[in-house]
């Protein structure tokens, strides 16, 4: 998964749903990763635009508004605020975070439409959809709940069923009843709506995948590969609400008079390119943000990257790129999909529907941002799922960040402070401990940068701690606590070779855990600190920061997670998948 040095970077993660805060296992299936990503293509030199946004329309979202009493428009723009609070605080450093109900996202979704109306891929059609005597209106397929076909779950939703992931229609539910009144009294009408033609887009989008998905992770490539082999079929994109992008009446006028919308999965991933333009339109006074250059003709240098769970995956890796192919224009396409599967609690599904799970605001209630950074990335549902515990977010936490990462600076800092001062001392020259040192530190640190590249979060999280973990070998290899009492100068230098690694963890642990990485960086007094990555060189020399350096003794960066706080959680969430 090479890619040219200073290229240009696009980076998207799956657009959050406005309705409600996220657990974390839809931190760590999107945004979290891309972050990371983004962080460490950043430092590496590289032009990076990561783009984000709130996914706004839909039934939920007017569901949700009305059980809280408020427009549609007020309660999305409370939410959009509440998440981003919440992402924020995760330290997610998106280039913009837009909404889907912005003007440039309307803009652009009609301009799609027409475009593929025109190219011969949209139908009108007329259809027999599911009608509510009792709330007066056509129930478009979130409005409609009953019993999965497929698996028996009994709050299956009239698109998809949550428990089993299946793809469905309101007419497919066994017992179906609305989710305004719950009345299952319910008939089926007729009613005109727009069908996207994906049939005859389907040999269009093997090719593009057949030329593309190589550098795919496998989940990626083998869900869409599974959709393709079961035909792509038509599907109905405008639906019977009051919120969304509007059909637009140059067009259709029938349909736009009856106030119909753009089916949500339509206009969300062209909210991408929405957001850019947001992005750009944002712009300060004497700032020009050329947001076509990333989406429109771009060139070769432009890597686009996308992130999400693999419930995701299907409407992006097909469904979106049938539609970006029929409009016949030169739209950027993604070059590489990073699926991942699902983070389970204990071994059960997080659900935002029935709150079970941890959720981002909470989580940073109990704990800083970067125990969650840490710990998600190092168990991220790649090669399959992965289950979140207390216990073992517990033993992670204590283990690697506490002790080996924590403990390693505030002995090293701590003990040098007591017996040489407040500068960096400086001792004699490296010996051939330093040098094997070093020569370990260049072969972990390509590890990482290998991982990294590959997208494969686990295994550089694993790269990452087996640095941490050279520093406190080296440590105590040459036990300085000892060697001070016959060989000051020796003890200096080994204090002096450790706060260099301080520095590099500081540096090549950004990505992980930011706030950390400031306060380890912090520390030292350099004078014109401007390193962004660490060279070879500068990992087998370990120089950076040199003899005479001032610094000081941060606060503790890892406080233990105590066992009475281990109960504590345990208690409050509930330590078996659907406690």
């Amino acid at each position: 998964m090479e890619h040219p040095r200073m290229a240009r970077h696009l980076v998207t993660s799956a657009l959050p749903y406005i309705n409600g805060i996220k657990h974390l296992g839809n931190m760590v299936g999107s945004m979290l990763p891309a972050d990371v990503y983004s962080r460490y293509l950043r430092q590496r030199g590289h032009d990076v635009l990561y783009i984000c946004a709130t996914d706004e329309h839909g039934t939920p979202a007017e569901l949700a508004a009305k059980e809280a009493g408020m427009t549609v428009a007020a309660f999305c723009a409370q939410a959009h605020d509440a998440q981003k609070a919440v992402y924020d605080g995760f330290k997610l450093a998106f280039d913009y975070f837009g909404r889907s109900s912005s003007p440039e996202n309307v803009e652009i979704t009609q301009h799609f439409a027409r475009k593929l109306n025109e190219n011969g891929f949209i139908e009108e059609r007329a259809i027999r959809q599911v009608y509510s005597p009792v709330d007066d209106r056509f129930l478009p397929d979130r409005y409609v709940e009953g019993t999965c076909p497929h698996c028996d779950y009994d709050k299956a939703r009239g698109d998809q069923c949550e428990n089993c992931t299946r793809v469905l229609d309101p007419t497919d539910l066994i017992n179906p009843r609305s989710a305004i009144s719950g009345s299952t009294d319910l008939e089926v009408r007729e009613t005109k709506h727009l069908f996207l033609l994906q049939s005859k887009l389907q040999y269009e989008v093997e090719e593009w995948i057949a030329t593309v998905s190589a550098q795919w992770p496998h989940l990626a490539t083998s869900i869409a590969r599974k959709w393709l082999a079961e035909g792509l079929n038509d599907r109905a994109i405008t639906r019977d609400l009051e919120w969304g992008v509007p059909v637009p009446a140059d067009t259709w006028p029938e349909l736009a008079a009856q106030g119909k919308v753009f089916y949500v999965w339509f206009d969300a991933p062209i909210e991408y390119i929405g957001a850019t333009k947001e992005w750009a339109d944002a712009a300060s006074s004497g700032e020009t943000r050329d947001w076509k250059s990333w989406w429109y003709e771009a060139d070769d240098t432009v890597r686009y990257t996308q992130f999400m769970a693999k419930d995701n995956v299907p409407f992006h890796t097909v469904m979106f790129p049938a539609t970006e192919l029929g409009v016949r224009e030169p739209w950027k396409k993604v070059d590489v999909v990073k699926g991942f599967n699902w983070l389970t609690y204990y071994g059960g599904k997080f659900s935002t529907s029935q709150r079970r799970g941890v959720f981002t605001d909470v989580a940073l209630e109990l704990l800083p941002s970067d125990y969650w950074r840490y710990f998600l990335i190092a168990n991220a549902p790649e090669s399959d799922d992965s289950s979140f515990t207390w216990e073992h977010f517990t033993a992670t936490v204590n283990k690697d960040l506490a002790d080996t990462l924590g403990n390693f600076v505030n002995r090293v800092l701590s003990f040098s402070h007591k017996r040489f001062g407040d500068e960096v001392p400086a001792g004699r020259g490296a010996s051939a401990a330093e040098a094997r040192l070093g020569e370990e530190i260049v072969r972990l640190l390509g590890e990482y940068e290998k991982q990294m590249e590959a997208l494969q979060f686990r295994k550089a999280a694993a790269a990452l701690r087996a640095l941490w973990s050279a520093g406190n070998s080296y440590l105590e290899e040459k036990a300085p606590w000892l060697e001070i009492k016959t060989d000051t100068d020796g003890a200096a230098l080994t204090l002096r070779t450790a706060m260099n690694l301080i520095h590099m963890y500081a540096v090549v642990s950004e990505p992980f855990i930011p706030t950390s990485s400031v306060a380890m960086r912090g520390a030292f007094a350099l004078e014109n600190d401007t390193v962004t990555w660490v060279t070879a060189e500068q990992a087998k020399s370990l120089d950076t920061v040199p003899a005479g350096t001032k610094f000081t003794v941060p606060p503790v960066l890892f406080g233990k997670i105590a066992e009475e706080d281990l109960e504590s959680y345990r208690g409050r969430f509930g330590s078996t998948p659907d406690a």
